[in-house]
């Protein structure tokens, strides 16, 4: 073992009084009403420990603007009065794990201790009772086998337990030390430190402004290094609330998912979540992970406005039921319908995690109509209609609906007002106008377009001088001038093929025109505005961007698009529904274009995600090696699901081996397969000799399937709901309370 030392801060902090603390079963004792200090560190009240790490053996512990170093072990010593960073190497001694075979759980603590003691009479190994807090709330209660050293020896008493009679025993893996009193041995400053089970390490910034960091992020609140027959744990002790902050960004990141309701509805489900599950891991010194096992957590460093906002605007609020927090449970993806929390988890049903199917109660929707139709012009094989419309809608063309007259010649002049006008758009001067009128050819069109948007810098200046000989060699009659720029034109894929040139004479129509136009000027900026619709308001359409909500009124006339696979064409109406993503151009605060996206190929809210479907092949043989970690099937011959939950998940699934077959439920599942999700059906792939030689999963969702669906949650806000519209959906009968 080796130690970096504290190294001292450039300055020092001025601390308020100390206050002595002592532990008791690894809580703080209270000092004050509104808040805890930790010499003179103050922490708002309630506060939270959230494992940042656990069997950790290198931390490097930084300050903004310094810190105090103590060693707890029922008193306060100082080992550093104004530190930048502490690094501190050091691991348990011969740090191991161990399995544990679980036979049985039990809703009652007498059933399960019943169940041990006929258990031990019958064999010789150890059998103790452990207790866990089920999703529902209620205690459940697990009858162990073990301690078993290897995985091998867990995998042998599972043969003997399914002779016993327990057919759904399965083994539990748990790290430990193989000598559970050795000490950790830290070495802090130079000084050497014995850190046992009863001392910890504080980590106390030099004033309450001042935070932490650790592993590249940074942490508000103070640090806690301690001892455990888990390893090293480093702890972060701080306000719930400010927890919060570092764990909606990484539950429902707000770059993504940018609507406030769902960012509330998330806050309210993670601070349900923490407040239920206080002290769940009392017995190591803290109260949640920061990580999935609990919810992820992600520090200061992951704070965003909208998220702290949604936070703070939902301070204190937490779900309950029958006057009791619930246990908040969500997942990212529920594949069209949540699940039973029974069928999903070991304990009993709760009344608000029932399977709810993913669907909107209701939607609103309105119907736009235009009494003139844009007609389709197609240029280089695909319809430019939608482009050509834009021009039209950001002034630089004249409203026309006659096909034929688009697909007509254009000519020199004609061409250069449009190409002024676009070129005004973005702040340039014209140029100098065509002397005559003249049919406009493809080679004259592209000079034409360097002059207006005066790109002679980079025709003269990013081409290579070769570079578009080969598509241009066919075309000997070209100017040295119309060479130059139509190099420039294919090599920036303006003209995406040489073989439009080969007419080198043959008139330019007014839709190649423009839509060449439209090109020149998308290479500047889009200037379609796009949202969300959310409401319609005197005729006025209401959208939401990441900016602002705004309603702007539809001219009359407008060109209306509906995007059907990759392609924008053009409706004399438009069926919008809340929700809907649009893009549009206005002008002097008006609609003049919409398009809306093309509709969801399904009605339920998390159809958007990207694990709403999903497929896995795996091979037998790779499937038949995970499986047996868990459990000792030896060759195996197929997966059978046995039974089905309410959402269509699997929920109990016969794994059928050479020499046993043993049936696993729930979540288990999902870890022993290790799927995304378990609403999937299996397909199978067969070798020559008949024997399956691929499993192939086709599924939906990602996560356990229970509770509150945050794609969504956040589709609902898409459409108009507000947070206690979206808690109420997933988790039934619930109430909100502002929790003291």
């Amino acid at each position: 073992m080796s130690m970096r030392n504290i190294l001292p801060h450039p300055r020092r902090s001025v601390f308020l009084a100390f206050a002595l603390l002592y532990f008791c079963a690894g809580r703080p004792s209270e000092f004050g009403q509104e808040n805890l200090f930790f010499q003179g560190f103050p922490i708002s009240r309630p506060v939270i420990r959230i494992a940042l790490g656990v069997n950790i053996d290198d931390i490097l512990i930084k300050s903004s603007s310094g810190m105090k170093v103590y060693q707890v072990d029922g008193a306060y010593k100082l080992l550093a009065e104004d530190a930048a960073r502490a690094h501190i190497q050091g691991q348990q001694d011969k740090l191991s794990e161990k399995f544990l075979v679980q036979v049985s759980q039990h809703g009652k603590k007498e059933d399960a201790e019943n169940a041990a003691r006929a258990l031990r009479a019958k064999i010789a190994h150890s059998v103790s009772v452990s207790q866990d807090q089920a999703s529902s709330g209620d205690a459940v209660y697990y009858v162990r086998v073990g301690d078993f050293l290897t995985r091998g020896d867990a995998l042998a008493f599972i043969q003997k337990a399914g002779i016993l009679g327990f057919a759904e025993a399965w083994i539990v893996r748990e790290e430990v030390s193989e000598t559970e009193n050795h000490p950790h041995w830290v070495q802090v400053n130079g000084q050497l430190i014995n850190l046992n089970a009863d001392a910890s390490l504080y980590f106390i910034p030099g004033s309450s402004q001042s935070y932490l960091g650790y592993n590249g992020r940074t942490y508000r609140g103070i640090m806690i290094l301690r001892g455990s027959r888990k390893g090293l744990i480093l702890i972060n002790l701080l306000n719930v609330e400010d927890y919060l902050k570092g764990v909606v960004p990484g539950e429902l990141p707000p770059s993504f998912f940018n609507e406030l309701e769902a960012q509330k509805a998330q806050a309210v489900a993670a601070r349900t979540y923490a407040l239920k599950n206080l002290g769940q891991w009392n017995d190591l010194g803290f109260d949640l992970y920061a990580t999935p096992v609990s919810q992820v957590y992600l520090g200061m460093s992951a704070e965003q406005p909208l998220s702290t906002r949604a936070v703070e605007e939902t301070g204190g609020e937490a779900a309950v039921y029958g006057g009791k927090l619930i246990n908040a449970l969500y997942m990212s993806t529920c594949g069209g319908a949540t699940e039973n929390v029974e069928a999903v988890f070991e304990g009993g049903p709760a009344p608000y995690l029932k399977s709810t199917e993913c669907l909107p109660d209701q939607e609103e929707g309105w119907t736009i109509k235009s009494p003139a139709v844009f007609p389709p012009l197609i240029v280089e094989g695909r319809n430019a209609s939608a482009p050509v419309a834009a021009l039209i809608s950001l002034g630089v063309m004249d409203w026309e609906t006659d096909a034929a007259w688009w697909n007509g010649p254009t000519t020199t002049v004609e061409a250069w007002g449009w190409m002024t006008r676009a070129a005004a758009l973005l702040g340039k001067k014209p140029g100098r106008a065509p002397s005559e009128s003249a049919p406009l050819s493809l080679p004259a069109l592209a000079v034409q377009l360097v002059e207006a948007f005066e790109w002679n810098d980079r025709v003269q200046n990013l081409v290579v001088p070769g570079e578009a000989d080969r598509a241009l060699r066919e075309l000997p009659n070209l100017t040295e001038r119309e060479r130059a720029v139509l190099s420039y034109f294919l090599s920036v894929g303006l003209w995406p093929a040489s073989d439009r040139l080969a007419d080198r004479d043959r008139a330019v129509s007014r839709a190649e025109a423009a839509y060449a136009v439209h090109k020149v000027l998308a290479t500047y900026r889009d200037f379609y505005r796009q949202g969300t619709v959310r409401d319609m308001n005197g005729g006025a359409l209401v959208l939401r961007t990441e900016q602002e909500e705004r309603a702007l009124e539809i001219v009359p006339g407008a060109a209306l698009f509906r995007e059907m696979n990759g392609t924008a064409s053009a409706v004399s109406s438009l069926d919008l529904l809340a929700g809907d993503n649009v893009r549009w151009i206005e002008t002097e605060g008006k609609i003049r274009l919409l398009q809306v996206g093309q509709p969801p190929a399904s009605s339920v809210l998390d159809a958007s995600s990207p694990f709403h479907r999903w497929q896995v092949r795996i091979s037998r043989q790779d499937m038949q090696e995970r499986i047996n970690q868990f459990y000792p099937i030896g060759r195996l011959i197929d997966l059978l699901p046995a039974k089905r939950g309410a959402s269509k998940r699997v929920v109990e699934l016969d794994i059928v081996g050479q020499g046993q077959t043993s049936r696993m439920r729930g979540q288990r599942i999902r870890q022993v397969l290790n799927l995304r999700d378990t609403l999937f059906v299996i397909d199978r792939e067969y070798a020559p000799d008949g024997t399956i030689s691929h499993f192939v999963f086709s599924g939906k969702g990602w996560g356990h399937g229970v509770g509150l669906c945050q794609i969504g949650a956040f589709r609902m806000a898409q459409k108009g709901a507000s947070y206690e519209d979206i808690l109420g959906k997933y988790y039934r009968g619930i109430s909100l309370r502002k929790m003291d």
